[in-house]
């Protein structure tokens, strides 16, 4: 079947190259039972590949559902997607058959596919490999003859990583993958679709027909639009419901774009560096370094002014003292940490030398961590757990540093 006829036929809207190369992805992949995965967005409209997958195949007579794995509680979807036996678990008085039976010789969509939980995808995983399941509280095997079509909006490849996800069923799922582009991927899709949505509205609603400025283009096309093509859909109806005036100017347009605002920190004077080619991720993590520097800096800063300060009690500069008025006058205090009695030069460097040594010692790890260690086993009688528990390490660890500073 040809591009365009299927964009007819099934309400496709544009003709950017990423959205063409996905519609003959699927044209193509359509005749055969082979797995599919369409990656994408949320509001690109996914679920519209779905249909098209099915109605071009030699199922599109067979029953097709959707399914939003995302939305079924986890401790229902193996009986929604699988069935159960009466008296399967509490509540259960009946028979139920699932959607893989229901749908036998069909389509399943399954929506957030990457939501459902690991036991979940064991039983799915089944199904795919050897179209066999298990009802809920059976132990007779079915037989079932279902084509799966899922859809996630999520890296399913990350969360196999974080184990969230089983690898093997990814591959399984993604025998032909399909990637839908975003709406900002298509900018010049974004005005036909908000006047196609305009139109079908200016229909329902009874309201006149709205065109836009030059300027007012502009703007809807260099949006963001991180709700996608169901954002749009949105504001396309709310302008059309509120606004009388047929011309739609930048001003009025610009009420109805909401700010699109970063829920990432940012540095001050930083912004130029981080360029819109970066991921989320990798602004997060230069944020990171960020931080850690000018934590840096600012010991380096403290342990300045420390040192600093102990020089200037040793070598203290004489202070000028205005002339007082008999009235104004007030007694002088002594300070005898700054005042100090006038010695020689060697009993100075002496002074300043031992200070630096309690100072050195004061500062020394490892004598905190002996010093915490000892205190830690006199305080629970030699018993290393306990020691352990209270210095918040492993038995393994104090057992080293026990050996280390030689407290056996």
């Amino acid at each position: 079947m040809e591009l365009q006829a299927v964009k007819q036929r099934f309400g496709i809207v544009g003709n950017a190259p990423r959205l063409n190369n996905a519609l003959e992805t699927a044209i193509k992949v359509a005749p055969t039972d082979m797995n599919v995965l369409i990656a994408g967005e949320s509001g690109v409209g996914k679920e519209s590949f779905s249909k098209i997958i099915h109605h071009l195949s030699h199922r599109k007579h067979g029953p097709f559902i959707a399914v939003n794995c995302g939305a079924i509680p986890e401790g229902t979807i193996d009986s929604e997607l699988f069935g159960h036996e009466k008296g399967a678990f509490t509540g259960a008085t009946d028979k139920r058959k699932g959607y893989f039976e229901t749908v036998n010789g069909g389509t399943i969509f399954l929506d957030e596919v990457g939501e459902l939980p690991l036991g979940t995808q064991a039983r799915l995983l089944r199904i795919l490999e050897t179209g066999e399941f298990i009802k809920v509280g059976s132990s007779s095997v079915q037989k079932t003859d279902v084509r799966v079509v899922a859809a996630t909006n999520r890296d399913l490849l990350e969360r196999a990583s974080q184990g969230k996800f089983r690898e093997d069923l990814y591959y399984r799922l993604a025998t032909v993958p399909i990637r839908v582009p975003r709406l900002s991927e298509r900018k010049e899709d974004i005005y036909l679709l908000f006047r196609r949505f305009a139109h079908s509205f200016a229909e329902s609603h009874h309201t006149s027909l709205i065109t836009m400025s030059a300027d007012a283009q502009r703007m809807l096309e260099e949006y963001s639009w991180p709700g996608n093509v169901r954002q749009l859909k949105n504001i396309s109806e709310q302008i059309c419901v509120l606004e009388q005036g047929p011309l739609i100017t930048e001003e009025i347009l610009n009420r109805y774009l909401p700010a699109a605002e970063s829920t990432l920190p940012m540095l001050l004077g930083k912004q130029e560096e981080f360029s819109s080619g970066m991921s989320e991720r990798d602004i997060f993590y230069k944020v990171l370094v960020e931080l850690r520097k000018d934590v840096n800096d600012l010991k380096r800063v403290v342990f300045g002014l420390l040192e600093g300060g102990r020089n200037e009690t040793v070598n203290v500069a004489p202070i000028a003292v205005p002339a007082q008025t008999p009235a104004t006058a007030a007694p002088l205090r002594s300070e005898p940490a700054v005042i100090r009695p006038s010695a020689p030069m060697e009993e100075e460097h002496e002074f300043v030398e031992a200070e630096e040594a309690d100072t050195t010692e004061s500062l020394s790890l490892e004598d905190k961590e002996l010093e915490m260690i000892r205190k830690a086993l006199i305080k629970n009688k030699g018993r290393r757990k306990k020691a352990a528990q209270d210095l918040g390490i492993s038995e393994r660890t104090l057992y080293r540093k026990i050996k280390q500073y030689g407290l056996e």
